[in-house]
């Protein structure tokens, strides 16, 4: 029996998310490749957006610069594009950029938030327990 579409598509967006966290795990400890990689990719992916814009007529410099940026002001694009809102915070709290961390920085930022993690499961533990106290014997 054939599938549905909808199956198939499916299928395929799972098989290139899960591939996508692969590569993505396997380029996370080597950042120059990762880059490099990256930034082939984007300068393609924009080369191809140029030459279909060179297609239209009416696509004029100015033109392209309005029509993107009513676009990127409409999706609330043009600040996280342009800057990053990890760069916006990270500069708010006078942090350093994640790149610029060494790996011992962000294994401890890790462990902090493990262990912060674990005293709050400890106080949702012991919420509970005064809750049922409170409640008295027999209610749940």
């Amino acid at each position: 029996m054939p599938q549905s579409p909808k199956i198939i598509a499916e299928r395929i967006l799972k098989f290139f998310d899960k591939l996508e966290d692969r590569i993505r795990a396997a380029l996370s400890h080597h950042p120059v490749p990762y880059a490099l990689i990256g930034g082939f990719g984007i300068v393609l992916f924009w080369r191809g957006v140029w030459h279909t814009a060179d297609l239209f007529p009416f696509l004029t410099g100015p033109m392209s610069i309005l029509i993107s940026a009513v676009v990127l002001l409409a999706t609330g694009l043009f600040v996280s594009f342009f800057i990053g809102e990890t760069i916006v915070v990270s500069g708010l709290k006078h942090e350093k950029k994640l790149t610029e961390k060494t790996e011992a920085e962000v294994q401890t930022e890790t462990n902090i938030i493990i262990e912060l993690h674990r005293e709050l499961h400890e106080i949702r533990t012991k919420l509970e327990e005064i809750s049922k106290r409170l409640k008295g014997p027999g209610a749940n």
